[in-house]
Formats: structure tokens, C-alpha cells, sequence
């Protein structure tokens, strides 16, 4: 149990960003660190949220307090309050494919409103992730599996000040590489295969694209993220921000 809960050092700093506390309006949490607890546990194992354990309390109370967070982006604050010290020397950029349980399917509207579709492993959701030049996740979005990568980087560099960008070919595209040096950025990216003129980058510095990868790595030691269970797209960027804050303070 204890890789699941939060040392206190981690508490502590997440502790102030939480709502319930002495002085918010309304009732005061008393629990608010058990019930992130029983949260986390949820994401690192990937078990159904009936089979919480009765230490953290009932399973359904703990599962409509996460989806109460979930609406008031609660997780999503935590994050970007957690995440704000990022080394902008350069930035990293990415995406991975994770399998949609069949228990992920079925929210109101259809699949296709919550970044789920089929590609070639059936269905995915595709997370398309901006690290710093530590590796710590910036930002990301998710897109339905069969998207390009390519399609989530906009949102993901909206006012952002950076010196070069990393990426691997798939994100080599004569506009991308105009956006890039029109914000005065250095385009870290090999040239696909195909062109006709060979375009230079610096390689010594594309060996530290291996940090979005490491992040991915570690963002899939939570199985609850390394296959998606939850319907909706809110409910699985709340688990990836949560994942997010633990590691922005490890």
C-alpha cells in the first residue's frame, strides 16, 4: 500500500490546493488526503472502482467525490499549480497509444466525442504530451487513436515561450518548421526519408528526446492510464493530471 499513498511531503504541497479547507465556503473536508489516496490507488493498480478497498470508504462515495472534482476541474488545477517552475530551454513532444478497455466504451454521445478510436489495435486514445527539458510534463491532449500526432501540437504550444523544440520525424512538415521559426525556435527534428533536400538538426541535442519517452514509461506504471477504463475523456485527463502532480513532486 505504501507506493500508493502520497508521503507527506507530497500531501503537503497539495494539501493548499485542495477544496474543503478551513476558510473555503462550505463544509470543511477532513479527508481530503484519503480520499486522493483512495484516487491514486485506483489509478496505480487499474482495478474497478467497486473493488476499492473499505479503508478509503465507500466505493461509490469516493467515485461521485471524483466526479464532482472531475467537473469543477479540480485535477486539472492541481496541475497546472504544481507544474509551474517548467524549464523552458527546450521542450519535448510526443504521443503514445493506449488500448480502451471494453468498460471504456459506452458514454453518452458515442466514442467518437471522447477521444477513442480505432485504429489498428482497436480502440485507442492517443496521448499527445509536451515535456520540458527535465522531462516534466507540460501539457497534453487527447485525440482519437487513428489521429496524427502532429494534429494535438497546436493547443499544446499556445503562449508558451521556448528556445527548441524536440521531435522525431513524424512531426517534420515544411509549416510546422515555418511555425517554429517564426516564434524564433529552433526545430530539433530529422527529416523524414522522402525529401528531396536533406534539412540539418542538431543531433547531439535530439539525444535528449528519450526524456518524453521516459515520461510515457512512468506515466504507464499507473495501469489505470496504461489502459483506459473510464468512459469519458474528462474522467481520464483528471487521472493523467493527477499522475502528473504526483510526479511533478517526486
Amino acid at each position: 500500500m505504501d507506493r500508493m499513498v502520497l508521503r507527506d511531503d507530497q500531501w503537503a504541497r497539495m494539501a493548499p490546493l485542495l477544496p474543503g479547507k478551513v476558510g473555503d465556503p462550505g463544509r470543511s473536508a477532513a479527508d481530503n488526503r484519503l480520499f486522493l489516496e483512495a484516487v491514486l490507488w485506483i489509478v496505480r493498480v487499474g482495478a474497478p472502482w467497486r473493488d476499492l478497498p473499505e479503508y478509503f470508504g465507500h466505493w461509490n462515495s469516493v467515485f461521485q467525490r471524483f466526479r464532482r472534482w472531475v467537473r469543477s476541474s479540480v485535477f486539472d488545477q492541481i496541475f497546472e499549480a504544481l507544474s509551474q517552475d517548467a524549464d523552458f530551454e527546450s521542450v519535448i513532444v510526443d504521443g503514445t497509444i493506449v488500448r480502451v478497455h471494453q468498460h471504456g466504451t459506452g458514454a453518452s454521445g458515442g466514442t467518437q466525442n471522447q477521444a477513442i478510436g480505432r485504429s489498428r489495435g482497436g480502440l485507442t486514445t492517443k496521448i499527445v504530451a509536451l515535456v520540458d527539458a527535465l522531462g516534466n510534463l507540460v501539457r497534453f491532449v487527447l485525440l482519437p487513436g487513428q489521429r496524427h500526432d502532429s494534429v494535438g501540437v497546436a493547443p499544446l504550444l499556445t503562449e508558451l515561450d521556448f528556445a527548441a523544440l524536440l521531435a522525431d520525424k513524424a512531426f517534420d512538415s515544411d509549416g510546422f518548421r515555418t511555425e517554429l521559426a517564426d516564434r524564433g525556435a529552433m526545430a530539433v527534428i530529422p527529416p523524414k526519408a522522402n525529401r528531396a533536400i536533406r534539412i540539418p538538426y542538431d543531433v547531439e541535442m535530439y539525444k535528449w528526446r528519450h526524456l518524453v519517452e521516459n515520461f510515457f514509461c512512468k506515466l504507464k506504471e499507473f495501469r489505470r492510464i496504461a489502459t483506459r477504463y473510464d468512459k469519458t475523456d474528462e474522467s481520464f485527463k483528471a487521472m493523467i493530471h493527477l499522475v502528473g502532480s504526483v510526479l511533478a513532486t517526486r
